[in-house]
This record gives C-alpha cells, structure tokens and sequence, in this order.
C-alpha cells in the first residue's frame, strides 16, 4: 500500500471483490507474518455459479481465514458459524466484551480487517483509527465508510485517518460532493489540518516558545522562567504543540526527518525549526511545572497542566542522546586536540543537561568537575546516566543521614516511606506519617532548632517545626540542609498560622 499500517485499521472493498480481498489477506499475511488480520465478506457459496474455480478460490480462502483465526485466538468457528465469527471480530475491534481490556493484551488485539461491503451499520470502535479505501464511493455510502473512524479517543486519536487509493483524484470529487450534501453545505471542522499544515503549526508554536524563554534570558530552555505568567504562557503553547505534534504522527511524521516536500499545485516545502532534544528538553520544563520546579516562588501553580504529557516517558531517548554526547567527550578528553575543539565538545555535552531535571543538571555538573579533576575514575562499561545515578544516591544518603541526626528520627521508617509514592493527601495512609513523626528524639529537635534560630524555644514549638519539617522532607523526595541545620531550597521553617 505504500503506507505504514497503523494498529486497529480497516481495509474496505467493493462489491463482489471477495476474490481480490482473499488475494490481500494472503499477500499481507505472507509479507507481514507478525500482523494480526482477517477479512469478512458474504460466506455463501453459490454452486450453480458457472465460474467451479471461483467457488473453490472463495471457499479455499474462508476456510483459511477461519483455521487461522482460530489459531491466533484459540477460537473454533466453522463455516456454521461464520455469524459468530463476524460478532467476535465487531467485539475485539471495539474492545467490547468479552474483550474490554485487550487494550493491555496486544495478544488478543486485531490489527487489520478486510472487509467487503461488511461492518457498515451499527459499527462503533473509537479503537478503529485508519480506513484503507479499494473502492469507489458515492454519497451516502461515503458518510457510512467513513463514520467507521469517527470515534475519537483522546491525544491517541484526536482524528480518523482515510486513505483512498482507486481513482484518487475521482474520488475527491466524490467525498467533497458527499459532504456538501450532507453536511448542509457547512464542511467546516469535518476535515484535520493535513500534515504540512501541521508542521507550520508546530514551527509557529515553537517559535512562540523560543520568545518566552529569550526574554526571560534563558538559554537552551535549561530551567523554567521565574514568572508565572510566563510558565502559563509556556504551558499553553507547548499543550497546543504537543496536540498538533500527535495528530502530525498519525499522519507519518518522525523526528528522523526535518524537511518535508509535499506535491501539488504549488509544491511546497516544510522544515521543521525544532529538534527532537528540543522537544524532549521541553517536555522536562512542562513537566516541571507541577512541581514549581525552577519557576521561583514554588506556590501551587494558577493553570492547568494535560496529565497525557507529564505522563510521556521519554528517559531511554534521554539517555541514549546524552550517553552519545558523554562518549564523544571522553574520547576528546584522550587525544591531543586543541583547547577550542575541547570547549566545544565539552558545550554540546553541556547543552545535552537541559533536557535533565534541575537536580539532575546539578549533580550532572558536579560530575563534570570531578572528570576535569580526575577525582574519579571512568569505566568504559558504564552509561553517564548510570553516574548520574550514583551521584544522586549519594546526595540522597546524606540528605537522609543529616535530617535523622538533626531530628533522631528512624531511618528505616523515612526510607521506605520516601520510597513510596507519597503527595500530601497520601503522606498519612495507614497512619505510617504519624509512625514516623513518633520516632522523632525531642531533645535533639529542640538543640536543632535552638542552634539555628539562636534562642531558647518552647517544647510545643519545637514539635510543630519539627512536623513540618519532617512532612515537606518526605513528600519533596529529600532536600540538602547546610551546617547550621537550616533547610534548604524552600523547606517549611516557620510556625503554621
């Protein structure tokens, strides 16, 4: 077809084109032996047809369709049972029962169905995402075919896709005909941005993006602006380029690629104006907008954020970048190059750290430095994140050993809270937050706290800071507390009002 077939598609056909969708099932079946496909057409066998090889073809090909579907989905149709057969197919492409969670059971998931003038009426699956057109269509038999995508399922599926490819230039002419009719001559909205235009959209949006974090003065969007303002700005254009860049996939578009040529009358050519590191450092500043992460003040945050994004996991990509970057420095590192080429190797590996968390970039810097000091030894076998790691532990441990020598706290019970996932509604589930606050040593506390502020301090206080310090340690993941036992980055000191 010259086209990626997508999960969950439909190839539709003419009437009487049994012969030629038996011929698509085994070709793609042989080319594609992992893809999970069947076709439905009208069973019955006319014998007194005059055509004896066209009635063996068919029949050959049912029976080959059924033992098969049987054996993907350990399945017993016959011929008998063809019905049965079509309902199961209706169930499992609309994830319907018996089969309403197979979206987590790739296994029991059909890829591809051919139909033949099948699945017209009655058909609903927001599952259903591409329809592969073999057919001529008219009128209402356009609208019928192509409702069977209509559902739309969230960022996944923010369109149906349709690919018509019989007379395609005929055909045009027959879906804008079909909707003028129907639609009341009103077609706007019926159609998605074609992907060109989704491409200029996604460089208009990025272009916004690049503007709010020069003039906060921020280079490679390495941390968040201080401005909230700016953080609602930021959020709302990356939202809309993150839908614009989902639709855009839908439509063939990968990262591999940043020039697009698009034929027809003009020709026109799109570049991308954003890298995929870019997008990847940005996804890192969305999300880190939930946690006030860079952006000053640390209060809760007066927008809302898409859970669909701060949900996209993007760590090996990460990885592998950086890793690459890491390996390249090393190697410059050991040969005999000139101070210039080092710096700017040393920059590029640099720049890798905005798509890191704002500790991580920290304690990725402190990483660099011990390298050009050669305070640690590099194994050839270890990925830059795998250092990472190590330094995060590390400063992790120390956070943990410094606040249960200041509060005489329990170690085990803070560690394997912390190793929860713990948010300040959950912080108390099964009373394990008053556990732990219960282990605290009052005396050293109460000397903790004294040192730091300078004065004598009542035992009723010394209770509630400790509580509060104690509660924004955990659910914060750790932070550093500096020699006077002050705690840092914006932990809780003061007394509640």
């Amino acid at each position: 077809m010259g086209d990626r077939i997508k999960p969950e598609s439909v190839i539709g056909m003419g009437q009487n084109m049994h012969s030629e969708a038996i011929k698509y099932y085994r070709g793609i079946k042989a080319q594609c032996p992992d893809l999970k496909i069947t076709a439905l057409f009208d069973p019955n066998i006319d014998n007194d047809d005059d055509s004896a090889g066209d009635v063996k073809f068919k029949s050959d090909g049912l029976v080959e369709l059924l033992e098969d579907y049987n054996r993907t989905y350990e399945q017993g149709f016959d011929l008998g049972r063809h019905g049965d057969f079509k309902k199961d197919i209706a169930a499992r492409l609309a994830h319907k029962a018996p089969y309403i969670r197979i979206a987590a059971e790739p296994d029991k998931q059909l890829n591809l169905l051919i139909v033949v003038d099948q699945m017209l009426t009655g058909f609903d699956s927001k599952w259903l995402n591409t329809l592969y057109l073999d057919k001529m269509l008219k009128y209402e038999n356009v609208i019928q075919a192509f409702s069977r995508t209509n559902r739309l399922f969230g960022p996944d599926k923010p369109f149906g896709t349709i690919r018509y490819y019989r007379k395609p230039h005929t055909m045009k002419r027959n879906v804008d005909a079909a909707v003028k009719l129907y639609s009341g001559d009103k077609p706007t909205g019926l159609f998605a941005d074609r992907l060109a235009s989704n491409l200029e959209r996604m460089n208009a949006s990025f272009a916004e993006i690049k503007v709010i974090f020069a003039d906060a003065g921020i280079k490679d969007f390495k941390k968040l602006p201080d401005d909230l303002s700016e953080c609602a700005t930021f959020a709302k254009h990356f939202q809309a380029f993150n839908s614009v860049l989902e639709a855009a996939k839908i439509q063939g578009f990968t990262w591999e690629k940043i020039v697009f040529k698009f034929e027809g009358d003009p020709a026109i050519t799109v570049t991308l104006s954003i890298s995929h590191q870019q997008y990847l450092t940005l996804l890192q500043r969305y999300k880190e907008l939930g946690s006030g992460s860079g952006s000053g003040s640390g209060d809760a945050i007066p927008f809302d954020l898409d859970s669909h994004i701060t949900e996209i996991d993007t760590g090996k990509i990460d990885a592998d970048y950086m890793n690459s970057r890491f390996v390249k420095y090393l190697k410059v590192l050991q040969t005999a190059v000139d101070h210039d080429a080092r710096e700017a190797t040393l920059l590029e590996l640099q720049r890798s750290f905005s798509s890191l968390s704002q500790d991580q970039q920290r304690f990725a810097e402190i990483f660099l430095r011990d390298i050009q000091r050669r305070d640690v030894e590099i194994d050839p076998e270890r990925s830059f994140r795998d250092y990472l790691a190590d330094y995060q532990a590390k400063a992790k441990n120390k956070e943990v050993e410094a606040i249960v020598v200041h509060l005489g706290i329990d170690a085990k019970k803070l560690i394997a809270l912390m190793n929860t996932t713990t948010s300040e509604a959950t912080l108390n589930e099964y009373g394990r937050f008053d556990k732990l606050k219960a282990t605290i040593d009052k005396q050293k506390a109460k000397a903790y706290f004294e040192a730091f502020e300078g004065q004598p301090i009542p035992t009723f206080k010394v209770n509630i800071k400790a509580a509060n310090l104690l509660r924004e340690f955990v659910i914060r993941g750790g932070f550093e507390l500096d020699d006077s036992g002050c705690a840092q980055r914006g932990a809780v000191e003061s007394d509640p009002v």
